[in-house]
Protein backbone atom coordinates (compact mmCIF):
# COMPACT_ATOMS: atom_id res chain seq x y z
CA UNK A 1 0.00 0.00 0.00
CA UNK A 2 1.36 3.43 -1.02
CA UNK A 3 2.58 5.85 1.61
CA UNK A 4 0.47 9.08 1.36
CA UNK A 5 3.15 11.18 2.98
CA UNK A 6 5.74 10.00 0.50
CA UNK A 7 3.46 10.87 -2.37
CA UNK A 8 2.86 14.37 -0.88
CA UNK A 9 6.62 14.91 -0.53
CA UNK A 10 7.20 13.89 -4.12
CA UNK A 11 4.44 16.21 -5.32
CA UNK A 12 5.86 19.14 -3.38
CA UNK A 13 9.34 18.37 -4.75
CA UNK A 14 7.95 18.22 -8.30
CA UNK A 15 6.10 21.49 -7.75
CA UNK A 16 9.25 23.23 -6.46
CA UNK A 17 11.19 21.91 -9.42
CA UNK A 18 8.55 23.16 -11.85
CA UNK A 19 8.47 26.57 -10.15
CA UNK A 20 12.27 26.80 -10.32
CA UNK A 21 12.22 25.95 -14.03
CA UNK A 22 9.49 28.55 -14.68
CA UNK A 23 11.47 31.17 -12.74
CA UNK A 24 14.62 30.36 -14.69
CA UNK A 25 12.69 30.68 -17.95
CA UNK A 26 11.16 33.99 -16.86
CA UNK A 27 14.58 35.30 -15.85
CA UNK A 28 16.00 34.21 -19.22
CA UNK A 29 13.18 35.90 -21.10
CA UNK A 30 13.60 39.09 -19.02
CA UNK A 31 17.35 39.13 -19.65
CA UNK A 32 16.80 38.66 -23.36
CA UNK A 33 14.18 41.44 -23.44
CA UNK A 34 16.49 43.72 -21.52
CA UNK A 35 19.34 42.96 -23.93
CA UNK A 36 17.12 43.69 -26.90
CA UNK A 37 15.82 46.95 -25.34
CA UNK A 38 19.35 48.11 -24.55
CA UNK A 39 20.52 47.23 -28.07
CA UNK A 40 17.55 49.13 -29.52
CA UNK A 41 18.23 52.14 -27.29
CA UNK A 42 21.87 52.17 -28.35
CA UNK A 43 20.84 52.18 -32.01
CA UNK A 44 18.29 54.97 -31.39
CA UNK A 45 20.85 56.99 -29.47
CA UNK A 46 23.44 56.56 -32.24
CA UNK A 47 20.83 57.52 -34.84
CA UNK A 48 19.78 60.60 -32.86
CA UNK A 49 23.41 61.66 -32.38
CA UNK A 50 23.96 61.34 -36.12
CA UNK A 51 20.80 63.32 -36.91
CA UNK A 52 21.77 66.09 -34.46
CA UNK A 53 25.36 66.16 -35.75
CA UNK A 54 24.17 66.35 -39.38
CA UNK A 55 21.69 69.09 -38.44
CA UNK A 56 24.33 71.11 -36.59
CA UNK A 57 26.72 70.78 -39.53
CA UNK A 58 23.98 72.07 -41.85
CA UNK A 59 23.19 74.95 -39.48
CA UNK A 60 26.90 75.84 -39.28
CA UNK A 61 27.16 75.71 -43.07
CA UNK A 62 24.07 77.90 -43.46
CA UNK A 63 25.39 80.36 -40.85
CA UNK A 64 28.75 80.57 -42.61
CA UNK A 65 27.03 81.17 -45.93
CA UNK A 66 24.75 83.82 -44.42
CA UNK A 67 27.71 85.51 -42.73
CA UNK A 68 29.61 85.45 -46.02
CA UNK A 69 26.67 87.11 -47.78
CA UNK A 70 26.28 89.68 -44.99
CA UNK A 71 30.02 90.47 -45.08
CA UNK A 72 29.91 90.81 -48.87
CA UNK A 73 26.84 93.07 -48.66
CA UNK A 74 28.43 95.19 -45.93
CA UNK A 75 31.62 95.58 -47.95
CA UNK A 76 29.60 96.66 -50.98
CA UNK A 77 27.53 99.13 -48.92
CA UNK A 78 30.67 100.45 -47.23
CA UNK A 79 32.37 100.91 -50.59
CA UNK A 80 29.28 102.66 -52.00
CA UNK A 81 28.98 104.92 -48.94
CA UNK A 82 32.67 105.74 -49.06
CA UNK A 83 32.43 106.57 -52.74
CA UNK A 84 29.30 108.68 -52.16
CA UNK A 85 30.95 110.53 -49.26
CA UNK A 86 34.09 111.17 -51.30
CA UNK A 87 31.98 112.42 -54.22
CA UNK A 88 29.93 114.63 -51.88
CA UNK A 89 33.08 116.01 -50.22
CA UNK A 90 34.60 116.79 -53.61
CA UNK A 91 31.41 118.58 -54.62
CA UNK A 92 31.35 120.51 -51.33
CA UNK A 93 35.01 121.45 -51.71
CA UNK A 94 34.40 122.56 -55.29
CA UNK A 95 31.34 124.57 -54.22
CA UNK A 96 33.28 126.17 -51.35
CA UNK A 97 36.14 127.09 -53.66
CA UNK A 98 33.65 128.53 -56.12
CA UNK A 99 31.80 130.48 -53.42
CA UNK A 100 35.03 131.81 -51.95
CA UNK A 101 36.16 132.85 -55.40
CA UNK A 102 32.81 134.56 -56.03
CA UNK A 103 33.06 136.40 -52.70
CA UNK A 104 36.67 137.31 -53.40
CA UNK A 105 35.70 138.65 -56.83
CA UNK A 106 32.80 140.60 -55.32
CA UNK A 107 35.00 141.93 -52.59
CA UNK A 108 37.62 142.98 -55.09
CA UNK A 109 35.00 144.59 -57.35
CA UNK A 110 33.34 146.38 -54.45
CA UNK A 111 36.63 147.79 -53.19
CA UNK A 112 37.80 148.78 -56.65
CA UNK A 113 36.19 152.13 -57.29
CA UNK A 114 37.20 151.95 -60.94
CA UNK A 115 34.98 148.95 -61.71
CA UNK A 116 31.40 149.43 -60.58
CA UNK A 117 29.95 150.56 -57.25
CA UNK A 118 32.33 150.63 -54.31
CA UNK A 119 32.24 151.20 -50.58
CA UNK A 120 31.78 154.65 -49.21
CA UNK A 121 34.41 155.53 -46.60
CA UNK A 122 31.86 154.74 -43.86
CA UNK A 123 30.96 151.38 -45.48
CA UNK A 124 34.62 150.54 -45.95
CA UNK A 125 35.26 151.17 -42.25
CA UNK A 126 32.22 149.02 -41.40
CA UNK A 127 33.49 146.16 -43.62
CA UNK A 128 36.92 146.30 -42.00
CA UNK A 129 35.36 146.27 -38.52
CA UNK A 130 33.09 143.34 -39.40
CA UNK A 131 35.96 141.30 -40.85
CA UNK A 132 38.05 142.00 -37.75
CA UNK A 133 35.23 140.93 -35.44
CA UNK A 134 34.47 137.81 -37.47
CA UNK A 135 38.12 136.77 -37.43
CA UNK A 136 38.22 136.97 -33.61
CA UNK A 137 34.83 135.27 -33.01
CA UNK A 138 34.56 131.54 -32.39
CA UNK A 139 32.71 129.47 -34.95
CA UNK A 140 28.96 129.94 -34.64
CA UNK A 141 25.87 128.35 -36.12
CA UNK A 142 24.71 131.46 -38.02
CA UNK A 143 26.67 134.22 -39.73
CA UNK A 144 23.95 136.83 -39.12
CA UNK A 145 20.66 137.39 -37.30
CA UNK A 146 18.17 139.38 -39.40
CA UNK A 147 15.82 141.50 -37.27
CA UNK A 148 12.86 143.17 -38.97
CA UNK A 149 9.25 144.26 -38.44
CA UNK A 150 6.99 141.89 -40.33
CA UNK A 151 4.25 144.47 -40.88
CA UNK A 152 6.27 146.50 -43.41
CA UNK A 153 9.66 144.79 -43.70
CA UNK A 154 8.81 141.17 -44.58
CA UNK A 155 9.32 141.53 -48.34
CA UNK A 156 12.61 143.40 -48.12
CA UNK A 157 13.86 141.11 -45.33
CA UNK A 158 12.97 138.00 -47.34
CA UNK A 159 14.72 139.38 -50.42
CA UNK A 160 17.80 140.33 -48.37
CA UNK A 161 17.93 136.88 -46.76
CA UNK A 162 17.64 135.06 -50.09
CA UNK A 163 20.38 137.18 -51.62
CA UNK A 164 22.72 136.74 -48.61
CA UNK A 165 22.23 132.96 -48.56
CA UNK A 166 22.92 132.80 -52.29
CA UNK A 167 26.27 134.41 -51.37
CA UNK A 168 26.96 131.65 -48.80
CA UNK A 169 26.03 133.76 -45.75
CA UNK A 170 23.87 131.82 -43.25
CA UNK A 171 21.01 133.97 -41.92
CA UNK A 172 18.79 133.35 -38.87
CA UNK A 173 15.38 134.32 -40.26
CA UNK A 174 12.25 133.65 -38.20
CA UNK A 175 10.06 132.36 -41.04
CA UNK A 176 12.68 129.68 -41.78
CA UNK A 177 14.37 129.05 -38.42
CA UNK A 178 11.39 129.00 -36.03
CA UNK A 179 9.97 125.48 -35.59
CA UNK A 180 6.19 125.35 -35.02
CA UNK A 181 5.11 123.90 -31.70
CA UNK A 182 8.19 125.08 -29.83
CA UNK A 183 8.81 128.24 -27.83
CA UNK A 184 9.36 131.11 -30.27
CA UNK A 185 11.08 133.11 -27.54
CA UNK A 186 13.58 130.35 -26.73
CA UNK A 187 14.31 129.72 -30.41
CA UNK A 188 14.87 133.43 -30.98
CA UNK A 189 17.20 133.62 -27.96
CA UNK A 190 19.21 130.73 -29.40
CA UNK A 191 19.44 132.47 -32.77
CA UNK A 192 20.55 135.72 -31.14
CA UNK A 193 23.18 133.85 -29.14
CA UNK A 194 24.49 131.74 -32.02
CA UNK A 195 24.71 134.49 -34.66
CA UNK A 196 28.10 136.14 -35.17
CA UNK A 197 26.68 139.45 -36.37
CA UNK A 198 23.35 141.26 -36.43
CA UNK A 199 21.41 143.00 -39.20
CA UNK A 200 18.58 145.36 -38.25
CA UNK A 201 16.25 146.19 -41.16
CA UNK A 202 14.93 149.55 -39.93
CA UNK A 203 11.48 150.45 -41.26
CA UNK A 204 8.75 152.84 -40.03
CA UNK A 205 7.03 149.99 -38.14
CA UNK A 206 10.37 148.94 -36.61
CA UNK A 207 10.91 152.45 -35.27
CA UNK A 208 7.52 152.47 -33.52
CA UNK A 209 9.10 150.28 -30.85
CA UNK A 210 7.31 146.94 -31.10
CA UNK A 211 7.96 144.30 -28.43
CA UNK A 212 9.76 141.71 -30.56
CA UNK A 213 11.91 144.17 -32.49
CA UNK A 214 12.90 146.03 -29.31
CA UNK A 215 13.80 142.70 -27.69
CA UNK A 216 15.89 141.63 -30.68
CA UNK A 217 17.57 145.01 -31.04
CA UNK A 218 18.44 145.09 -27.34
CA UNK A 219 20.32 141.80 -27.74
CA UNK A 220 21.94 142.77 -31.04
CA UNK A 221 23.31 146.00 -29.60
CA UNK A 222 25.50 143.87 -27.30
CA UNK A 223 27.16 142.15 -30.24
CA UNK A 224 30.49 143.26 -31.65
CA UNK A 225 28.87 143.82 -35.05
CA UNK A 226 25.43 145.30 -35.81
CA UNK A 227 24.64 146.42 -39.36
CA UNK A 228 21.68 148.81 -39.79
CA UNK A 229 19.87 148.66 -43.15
CA UNK A 230 17.47 151.61 -43.55
CA UNK A 231 14.34 150.85 -45.60
CA UNK A 232 11.78 153.64 -45.95
CA UNK A 233 13.38 155.69 -43.17
CA UNK A 234 16.27 158.14 -42.88
CA UNK A 235 19.07 158.50 -40.38
CA UNK A 236 17.16 161.46 -38.95
CA UNK A 237 14.19 159.14 -38.28
CA UNK A 238 16.52 156.62 -36.69
CA UNK A 239 18.07 159.31 -34.48
CA UNK A 240 14.63 160.00 -32.96
CA UNK A 241 14.26 156.29 -32.16
CA UNK A 242 17.75 155.53 -30.84
CA UNK A 243 20.75 157.56 -29.90
CA UNK A 244 23.08 154.64 -30.64
CA UNK A 245 22.01 153.45 -34.08
CA UNK A 246 22.86 156.66 -35.99
CA UNK A 247 26.49 156.22 -34.86
CA UNK A 248 26.65 152.83 -36.61
CA UNK A 249 27.64 152.87 -40.26
CA UNK A 250 24.95 151.21 -42.32
CA UNK A 251 23.20 150.93 -45.66
CA UNK A 252 20.15 152.60 -47.21
CA UNK A 253 17.85 150.93 -49.73
CA UNK A 254 17.04 154.39 -51.01
CA UNK A 255 20.65 154.63 -52.23
CA UNK A 256 21.63 151.01 -52.99
CA UNK A 257 19.63 148.01 -54.19
CA UNK A 258 19.00 145.02 -51.93
CA UNK A 259 21.33 142.97 -54.18
CA UNK A 260 24.17 145.46 -53.80
CA UNK A 261 23.65 145.78 -50.04
CA UNK A 262 23.69 141.98 -49.72
CA UNK A 263 26.91 141.80 -51.74
CA UNK A 264 28.58 144.35 -49.50
CA UNK A 265 27.42 142.64 -46.30
CA UNK A 266 28.49 139.21 -47.62
CA UNK A 267 31.92 140.43 -48.61
CA UNK A 268 32.34 141.96 -45.16
CA UNK A 269 30.91 139.09 -43.08
CA UNK A 270 32.80 136.30 -44.85
CA UNK A 271 36.10 138.10 -44.29
CA UNK A 272 37.67 136.92 -47.56
CA UNK A 273 41.22 138.21 -47.93
CA UNK A 274 41.86 140.62 -50.72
Amino acid sequence: MSDPRKIEREMRAAQRKAEAEVKREIDRVNRENKRRVEAHNRKVEQHNRKVVTDHNREVDRANRENQRRVDTHNRQVEAQNKKAIETHNRQVDAANRHNHQVIADLNQRLRNTGSGPGYTPEELALADRIQSAVAETEEREWDTFLSYARIDGADAAGELRERLESLDVSVWFDEIAVTPGKSQSLQMDKGLQKARAGIALLTPAYLTGRFWTERELGALLHKETLIPVLHGVTFEDVAQYSGILPDLAGFETARDSIDLIAEKIAAAVTGVSQ
